[in-house]
């Protein structure tokens, strides 16, 4: 379940895998859809349909004053919701954050955050299915393993792409170093305070699919300070003609760096696939070896959330050992 200062009621609807792939590429997918959804149900209810209040109708606060204190109102085992969040420069947005069962402030812990957090944890929130990154938490708690908090960091809506992108998207300059700047400069200090987080690099991965994907490489050779890993699923390495080729080749290798890479031969019918094993070989040109990089080619892999949902469990145990 998900806990929130806000009485919401929510609907989950799944698409088959051929759909879904399809309405990924189109622009702004999660507005078309839930714009699409909610129009169909009004039409076809007899009475309105219960939804969330619009986030203009909610006050967003700094994201200091609004994690101070909030541990008293979580539950470890449960999501927690917090906010809406000030983010300088772009829209407000929630915080979904899950602590494992045995969590302890007495005790420090490890973070890992994700981009698109509507999407990592259950069903309802996403557009199709979600991750269930809180049960693939608790598995690595079950085979004696570091356990993280995981921080799903909502998008942007509408925004999402520009804000997940550090490159020119079409007549738009990307806003990932926007993102990242609040996420490593108000975000992570407020939580660590919060929480009593261990942090960056040793402390901290950074993680996503698609352009999450993408921003969370980026993340981890531009903010090394923050991020020691990297969990990157179906990254968007053809955005702005695979700028980020040579925006890694410029970059240092980070200390400490772990990255998890994958992508699925269903994808752009297996050319995502050629451009992300060309990644895993540049890495490992530069002296990435098995123990700080796992490339994972996924036969059956499709651009979706249940196949990250499915990947996500291993990708875990070969960052947190």
């Amino acid at each position: 379940m998900i806990r929130s200062a806000v009485d919401m009621t929510e609907l989950t609807i799944t698409f088959p895998d051929e759909i879904a792939e399809k309405i990924f590429f189109l622009p702004d997918r999660d507005e078309f859809i839930v714009q699409a959804v909610a129009e169909a149900l009004r039409r076809i209810s007899d009475t309105p349909a219960e939804t969330p209040p619009p986030m203009d109708l909610l006050v967003p606060v700094p994201v200091e004053s609004g994690v101070s204190g909030s541990l008293a109102r979580m539950r470890a085992g449960e999501i927690n919701l917090l906010g809406p969040f000030e983010v300088p420069g772009l829209a407000p947005r929630f915080i979904r954050i899950y602590l494992p069962r045995d969590y302890t402030p007495e005790r420090s812990s490890l973070a890992l955050y994700m981009f698109d957090g509507q999407n990592v944890f259950d069903d309802a929130p996403s557009f199709s299915v979600g991750w269930h990154l809180h049960k693939a938490v608790e598995r690595l708690a079950r085979a004696g393993r570091p356990v993280p908090v995981a921080i799903g960091i909502d998008h942007g809506g509408p925004a999402r792409n520009r804000e997940l992108s550090p490159f020119q998207l079409g007549d738009d300059s990307g806003q990932a170093d926007l993102l990242l700047d609040w996420v490593t400069g108000s975000l992570m200090p407020a939580l660590s305070d919060e929480l009593n987080l261990q942090p960056g690099p040793l402390g901290a991965v950074v993680g996503g699919s698609s352009m999450g994907g993408l921003c969370a490489l980026w993340s981890h050779f531009h903010y090394p300070h923050a991020f020691g890993g990297a969990l990157v699923m179906s990254p968007a390495f053809w955005v702005a003609n695979q700028a980020i080729f040579a925006d890694v080749a410029d970059q240092p290798t980070p200390e400490p760096s772990r990255i998890y890479l994958d992508a699925g031969a269903r994808e752009d019918r297996g050319r995502l696939l050629a451009v992300v094993s060309a990644m895993a070989a540049l890495l490992a040109g530069r002296g990435y070896d098995d123990d700080r990089l796992m490339w994972r080619p996924d036969a059956k892999g499709a651009h979706n959330e249940a196949s990250w949902r499915r990947r996500l469990p291993k990708a875990l145990r070969f960052l947190y050992r």
